[in-house]
């Protein structure tokens, strides 16, 4: 079961406590290495479906895209590009996720990066009550109403993943 501490701060907290977000703060232990989606959710004892993990595309040579999806499911470039009204997206090389985001991988918050980066989320979230993304640090997840979380982001929602 995941731990609730209000008293940890990361970026993405900070934001969404100036912003008066309602928010829950969850922790879970990340010394077993293991800090894929799926892993997360069952470790914070959580839907994979409620879970998403936050990818961070580029277009072209320095044109960067975030995209939000669930856990289980896989990121569908083609249609990624589509929401993004750009050619051609590639996933962001993972060595330079720190220098552009501000995060690390396993920690990597929608919310407090570096800049503000065009935003999506898959539209499965709009179904849910609460959506559980990343708080800034591995080890640290934030579960908030779905609309919340796009409005403090400038996010939308559209369909973005491969097909099952």
């Amino acid at each position: 079961m995941a731990k609730q501490n209000k008293k940890v701060k990361t970026n993405a907290v900070r934001i969404l406590d100036g912003e008066s977000i309602v928010y829950d703060l969850m922790e879970y232990d990340v010394n077993d290495g293991l800090l894929d989606g799926v892993s997360v959710a069952e470790k914070t004892g959580q839907s994979v479906d409620s879970v998403y993990k936050t990818l961070v595309t580029i277009a072209g040579l320095r044109e960067l895209f975030i995209f939000l999806v669930p856990v289980a499911l896989e990121l569908d470039l083609k249609k990624a590009a589509r929401a993004a009204d750009v050619k051609k997206l590639d996933m962001l090389p993972l060595k330079d996720l720190t220098k552009e985001t501000g995060y690390v991988r396993g920690g990597c918050s929608p919310i407090g990066m570096k800049k503000k980066y065009p935003t999506f989320i898959h539209h499965s979230a709009k179904e849910i009550d609460k959506i559980i993304v990343s708080a800034g640090k591995p080890g640290l997840q934030l579960r908030l109403v779905p609309e919340a979380l796009a409005h403090s982001i400038d996010a939308s929602f559209c369909d973005i993943v491969k097909d099952r």
